[in-house]
């Protein structure tokens, strides 16, 4: 796993606080989540898989 180091303002930082225990045990983890939810709510994982089974087909 590779870490990143990230800012956020004070609001943003307040939110991610209230939702630790709820999307997460630690401020790392409910960041996580949030950008894996992001991610996977903008299709960016199946379009990842299309692409991957593509270029897979090419070969």
């Amino acid at each position: 796993m590779k870490t990143i180091l990230v800012s956020f303002p004070e609001g943003i930082f307040d939110t991610i606080l209230s939702l630790k225990g709820e999307m997460g045990e630690s401020k790392s983890e409910v960041v996580r989540n949030i950008v894996i939810a992001y991610l996977s709510e903008q299709g960016f994982f199946s379009k990842m898989r299309i692409r991957g089974i593509a270029s897979k087909k090419g070969r």
